[in-house]
């Protein structure tokens, strides 16, 4: 049976669903907690400099307001694709951080030393973990949830519908293959 504040997460879940903004606007307020918790636990893994978190969490925010097909089964299932609108907001940033440093007019205000390695490192991984979900959809799914979203393996495991076991090994192999294509320097798609 699901405690109340599960009822409510689902009920506006539901509704969001159907198309309601105001309920997805509910959810939103409802998660903020949380969706900061996930882009504090993001921002630190890729130690970006570039955007707090309150800024990450509300471009992601904007990536995620539903419209057509906006179809969220559950509250673990949303907190992925909000992982995922967490490394599309960070990505975009570091490949802005990238474009002004190449270009002839460089921002004056440049606080971060080291930025433009960190912003590489971003760009990197989500090079290599393009290309694993090329090949290995599924891994590249559990390292959205449990490197960005920084879900459990319990609920990792029901937001992908596969077992513990499965995840752990995912986990363990999609790690090794991504530290060895980013040693290795994969391509990334958007170059």
């Amino acid at each position: 049976m699901e405690q109340p504040e599960q009822e409510d997460v689902t009920a506006l879940l539901e509704a969001a669903r159907e198309g309601d903004e105001a309920a997805f606007r509910a959810l939103f307020d409802r998660l903020y907690g949380e969706l900061r918790r996930l882009a504090h636990v993001v921002r630190a893994s890729h130690q970006a400099p570039t955007l707090n978190t309150t800024a990450l969490v509300h471009e992601a925010y904007l990536k995620l307001v539903p419209g057509r097909g906006f179809t969220v089964r559950d509250r673990a299932h949303f907190f992925r694709i909000a992982a995922r609108a967490m490394r599309y907001v960070l990505v975009d940033a570091a490949r802005r951080r990238r474009s002004r440093a190449r270009g002839e007019q460089r921002l004056a205000l440049d606080p971060v030393d080291g930025a433009d390695e960190l912003s590489t490192d971003i760009l990197a991984l989500d090079a290599a973990l393009t290309a694993l979900e090329a090949v290995h959809p599924r891994q590249a799914s559990v390292v959205e949830c449990r490197f960005f979203a920084g879900l459990s393996v319990e609920d990792t495991a029901a937001a992908l519908e596969i077992s513990e076991p499965t995840v752990k090994r995912d986990w363990r192999v999609a790690r090794a293959w991504l530290a060895d294509a980013i040693e290795r320097g994969v391509p990334s798609p958007n170059m």
